[in-house]
């Protein structure tokens, strides 16, 4: 089958508020610690490589910090400027940006996903407003680059929001299912046409972290 577009996600690199478990909203989010940013590093000579090879036609951030600076990092290697949308940003947390996630945790009776529709804290969206508002400008950025590669800098719930979309998963099945996203984590769906025009998507890879075990790509 021959593949049309392809869909590379990346998520950032550790961020200061991941080292102290804390939630990252506007308020909570520092940026990368120095790790993130080691990680960063290493995930950007990796799509160096790629980016030589068969050249990404877009690249997309979100404006929460430890996403734009491992976006710097990856388009000062890549000589690509990432166009940031707003609606990518991870979810909108309400009072419990900058409190330490056990504690939000503890309070809702587990993470945000456990009760989809539910805000687990004041002022917070629900889990399945998230998502609606992340696939809605998932799909807009699949329609504007159709027969394109695409590269997104993501948050771990970016790319869950993306399994969702592309899998068609209803809000019944999403309660059991999970995805686990490490730091630069890279995702990579291609859309596929098959000799009878039949167009499907596919998962090629998931959570790939093969660059933080070769420091050299």
């Amino acid at each position: 089958m021959a593949v049309t577009t392809e869909l590379v996600l990346a998520r950032h690199g550790e961020a200061n508020n991941n080292a102290t478990g804390t939630v990252g909203g506007e308020r909570g989010c520092t940026g990368l610690s120095p790790q993130g940013r080691e990680q960063a590093h290493r995930l950007a000579l990796r799509l160096t490589h790629e980016h030589a090879e068969h050249p990404f036609d877009a690249f997309y951030g979100t404006p929460r910090r430890r996403v734009r600076d491992t976006a710097t990092i990856i388009g000062q290697a890549l000589s690509l400027t990432a166009t940031v949308v707003d609606a990518l940003r991870g979810p909108d947390h309400g009072d419990a940006d900058g409190r330490p996630w056990h504690e939000v945790k503890t309070a809702f009776g587990g993470p945000p996903q456990h009760n989809p529709d539910r805000p687990y804290a004041t002022g917070s969206e629900t889990w399945n407003q998230y998502l609606k508002r992340a696939t809605t400008a998932l799909q807009q950025i699949l329609d504007r680059h159709a027969g394109q590669r695409i590269l997104i800098a993501a948050h771990g719930e970016t790319i869950e929001a993306t399994h969702v979309l592309l899998l068609q998963l209803p809000a019944e099945v999403r309660l059991g299912l999970g995805f686990v996203t490490d730091h630069t984590g890279v995702t990579r769906w291609q859309h596929h046409v098959n000799r009878f025009d039949r167009h499907v998507w596919m998962l090629a890879a998931h959570n790939d972290t093969r660059h933080l075990a070769n420091p050299h790509g």
